[in-house]
């Protein structure tokens, strides 16, 4: 295995270092926890996230949109979705397209603020700080530089050489960005409820400070900033702050719009209120009217054009919660958690209307590898193809917008099996950057999870149990038998011809599958949370178990499972995936946990890395843990410490892999044998890593086979002679080895 990963090591030229980091850095040398995108570029830290023995390697953080920033000279919207940010063409606002989905930030964009005189985007990007990205290329968006503020960076307003930043607990903090590369603070002010948004006019920061209401600062002296006066309302919360000339406009949670006069900065004064019905979160003013996004209550459009009496005049109510919002021109443009970013026609006030939708990825759920992509179930959105062939730079290839809500997925061949909630999709993968739906099954229950084996597609289907669906013809997948188990399938793992049940209350389900048809309980144990994950290590299976953590229990005998150990923490554990004697977990919150089980009695933490959101789903291979978050998409991690490659209870003595190198026609025979049923993934790549062939995916029966290469790639195409690399891997067992192609 070590060997193995040296040698993609090589291939690929990747440069990997950790360690800790007290704030952004940025050089040609990574050092502490940073990641070096490839030799030569920006390596960038942040020690914000609690990690021991793991690393961050790169991400797609793509999911909700909160917030989003107008250029109104280029036609072009920002927009914050997780931890990412899309850069939108809306010059055709009834086509808005997206131009690059570059900007990935290290957690959620809380705050988005545009530069026009040097073209650069300040992200307020949560726990991560300050990240400056230079976006005169909209396409290739580029980072240059960053500032881990001391809380959650949440607003930001940029004034002259000065990034002013909401930073919740903390309050207001002064960052020099004169030099972007090297931003620095220079001062700051401890507001006494939560900054949330910053707006400057002139010698004054106007900080909307959740519970502390509006706090007016003068920053004359940027590193001396000081407190003259403040507005507030008992009981009440200001999210965000406009200010026109005189007036403050407060976008004021359940008390709506509220107008605050602030010509006497010392003495801020009530004007007048607009009861916008629902919560206020933002608001932004033009002429004489204010643009409120309202939560649930979607898109307020207030007359203004008298402060003391605000009045409702128009109003669009978005399918979610909306909760910012910008202009350009007759334009409005409103972020909403359920259907990403609604264009809405404002040239009525009084009479707003819809346009147009640009969908964003929402929740994630579960990740599966394979080759150079990353396949994540992504919720309502569908099933997203990222493409991971440089790990520290993902994007995405191709996008299927599944019917119902995905939640599982899992790779075979030519296809992608989606547990859809609504049942089982089946989509032709062959061409990444265009999936093709093939053929679907509608299951009785909600579909969580799938697995396939053979001919067979085996569903976690909620409250109806495991549900058998033969495949043999994708395009008319038909259920061939059943198990109602007691509880609620979560997920299923496959061995042999066993399957292993996670059923929530009632633990973990040993299932028959010897007959596809007639699928029979053989044994089971009641696990004291609520199984969500499984994943079978030897004659162990590891299961998460929700609130009570990784359970650890022998299987060795199917009709008598035991619990044989545990490992608990203070956060729920949604899933597992085991290699060798680690186990990743994907721990909610707390993030990513590495056991080593080589005890399975006594499972030892060896590792974690601190989630930006919440992990759900979790899939090892090779060098990387990729983990599905359900705020912010794919996470990229590298666990850095010493593995154990043997499971527990399986030795490797039995596998074998071989090479025949002379068939006609340039064929290549690999001829491998497995001594217990277990996965096996037989790959051919390229000398620069790059994914060329892949021969074996799926479960192997003991015995010995043999596969033969024609010299195509997955594609149909044939490649060139020369030189390539097979890797395989089963069970416990990792091998590769050169191989020379001659025509």
């Amino acid at each position: 295995m070590k060997k193995l990963i040296l040698v993609f090591a090589v291939l690929l030229s990747i440069n990997l270092y950790a360690g800790k980091s007290d704030q952004y850095s940025f050089s040609n040398v990574c050092t502490n926890d940073d990641f070096c995108l490839w030799e030569g570029e920006l390596c960038w830290s942040s020690s914000r996230f609690d990690s021991s023995n793991v690393s961050f390697v790169g991400n797609w953080p793509f999911g909700v949109s909160q917030v989003l920033a107008a250029d109104t000279v280029r036609n072009l919207i920002y927009l914050g979705s997780g931890g990412g940010v899309f850069i939108v063409d809306v010059a055709n606002p009834s086509n808005p397209s997206r131009l690059s989905d570059g900007i990935h930030t290290r957690d959620h964009c809380d705050g988005l603020f545009y530069d026009y005189s040097s073209q650069r985007l300040y992200v307020a990007a949560d726990e991560a700080g300050l990240e400056i990205w230079d976006v005169s290329n909209s396409t290739t968006p580029v980072l240059l530089g960053g500032y881990d503020t001391p809380e959650n960076a949440t607003g930001i307003f940029v004034s002259g050489n000065y990034a002013y930043i909401g930073d919740y607990g903390s309050g207001l903090r002064v960052i020099d960005v004169s030099n972007p590369s090297n931003p620095q603070e220079v001062g700051s002010y401890n507001t006494p409820g939560s900054a949330k948004d910053v707006f400057i006019q002139g010698n004054y920061a106007f900080v909307a400070d959740d519970f502390g209401g509006l706090r007016i600062i003068d920053i004359s002296i940027p590193s001396n900033p000081q407190h003259v006066g403040s507005y507030d309302i008992a009981g009440a919360y200001a999210h965000g702050v406009y200010v026109v000339g005189n007036y403050a406009y407060l976008a004021y949670g359940d008390e709506g719009l509220v107008v605050v006069d602030i010509s006497t900065p010392a003495n801020p004064q009530y004007v007048g209120a607009c009861d916008t019905l629902d919560n206020s979160y933002a608001v932004r003013v033009r002429d004489n009217y204010a643009y409120v996004a309202d939560d649930y209550d979607g898109l307020r459009i207030i007359d203004i054009s008298n402060p003391s009496n605000p009045s409702a005049v128009g109003h669009y109510d978005t399918p979610g919660y909306a909760w910012s919002v910008d202009l350009i021109g007759y334009y409005a443009f409103i972020t909403d958690d359920y259907s990403g970013m609604r264009v809405v026609n404002i040239s009525s006030p009084s009479n707003p209307q819809y346009v147009e939708n640009f969908e964003v990825p929402r929740y994630s759920y579960e990740v599966y590898h394979y080759g150079n992509y990353a396949f994540v179930a992504f919720g309502n959105q569908g099933l997203r193809i990222i493409n991971i062939s440089n790990p520290a730079n993902p994007y995405e290839e191709g996008y299927y917008d599944t019917p119902g809500n995905a939640r599982g997925v899992y790779i075979s061949g030519n296809y992608a099996y989606v547990a859809d909630y609504l049942g089982l999709e089946i989509i032709d993968v062959s061409n990444p950057a265009n999936p093709q739906n093939v053929g679907s099954y509608d299951t009785p229950g909600l579909a969580l999870k799938v697995k396939v084996s053979g001919n067979y597609a085996y569903v976690a289907d909620g409250s109806t149990g495991l549900r058998v669906i033969d495949i043999s013809n994708p395009a008319n997948p038909q259920e061939v038998g059943f198990y109602d188990s007691p509880g609620n399938a979560y997920d299923v793992y496959l061995s042999g011809s066993y399957a292993y049940l996670a059923d929530g209350g009632a633990g973990l389900i040993v299932v028959d599958i010897g007959t596809p048809s007639n699928p029979q309980e053989i044994g089971s144990i009641d696990t004291p949370g609520s199984a969500r994950g499984v994943f079978l290590a030897g004659i162990y299976a590891v299961v998460a178990d929700y609130d009570e953590g990784i359970r650890i229990i022998d299987v060795s005998n199917p009709s008598n499972p035991q619990d044989t150990g545990y490992y608990t923490t203070t956060n729920m554990a949604y899933d597992v995936y085991v290699h060798g004697c680690l186990v990743y977990a994907a721990y909610g919150t707390s993030g990513l946990i590495v056991l080593n089980i080589n005890d399975p009695g006594n499972p030892q933490n060896e590792g974690y890395y601190e989630a930006p959101g919440s992990f759900q789903g979790v899939f090892q291979c090779g060098d990387y843990c990729y983990l599905s978050d359900y705020y912010a998409g794919l996470q990229i991690y590298r666990y850095l410490g010493v593995g154990v490659e043997q499971q527990p209870g399986v030795n490797q003595q039995g596998y074998q892999v071989s090479l025949v190198r002379n068939l006609s026609g340039g064929q290549m025979m690999i001829n491998y044998s497995v001594p217990v049923s277990c996965h096996v993934d037989l790959n051919i790549f390229n000398v620069s890593g790059q994914l060329v062939k892949n021969l074996e995916d799926g479960y192997r029966q003991p015995g010995q086979y043999s596969i033969v290469w024609d010299g195509k790639d997955n594609f149909g195409n044939f490649v060139v002679s020369g030189i390539y690399m097979y890797v395989f891997d089963a069970g416990n067992f990792l091998s590769s080895d050169k191989l020379l192609l001659m025509k």
